[in-house]
């Protein structure tokens, strides 16, 4: 008698059971791995608009750009960071641009909102426990409710 070739239904049970092994192992690595990668891209637009914010602070207390008497010298909004203002000093009245464009929050799930109404916005006159929007924009945050692998929510990185 003659045996032919071929897996018998055990082999290929206990293959199939290997291979739901390594795939339960696998799926949580790899959804770890791009929640590590929308974190570090949360991080690097946060720091992104903040330089911007910080910059244009530091042309209004040098003078470099118009502030009313009242006003606390931040910009008015992100927008204000990419479409640049006057350079008072500059002879040929050239603007200055903090902001090539704005980032959008990867952790925001409104995906059809536009890159500045992705982020939660901080006044001046706001505490830092109760961030609320105002005349100015003095820090940005996260709206995401979720929770980070550090432990810490978005809203306060």
């Amino acid at each position: 008698m003659k045996r032919e070739g071929g897996f018998t239904l055990i082999e290929l049970m206990v293959s199939v059971a290997i291979l739901a092994i390594l795939a339960s192992v696998v799926v949580p690595l790899a959804q770890v791995g791009v929640q590590r990668g929308k974190e570090k891209e949360l991080k690097l637009a946060l720091r992104e608009i903040r330089a911007g914010i910080d910059a244009y602070k530091h042309a209004v207390d040098t003078g470099r750009i118009y502030r009313s008497v009242d006003g606390t010298g931040y910009p008015e909004s992100l927008a204000a960071l990419v479409e640049g203002s006057v350079d008072l000093k500059d002879p040929k009245g050239r603007k200055l641009y903090f902001l090539r464009r704005i980032p959008r929050d990867p952790m925001s799930g409104n995906e059809g909102a536009s890159a500045e109404a992705s982020w939660g916005k901080r006044s001046y006159q706001s505490e830092a426990e109760d961030p609320r929007e105002g005349e100015d924009v003095y820090d940005v945050y996260s709206l995401s409710e979720r929770i980070g692998l550090n432990g810490r929510p978005y809203r306060e990185w």
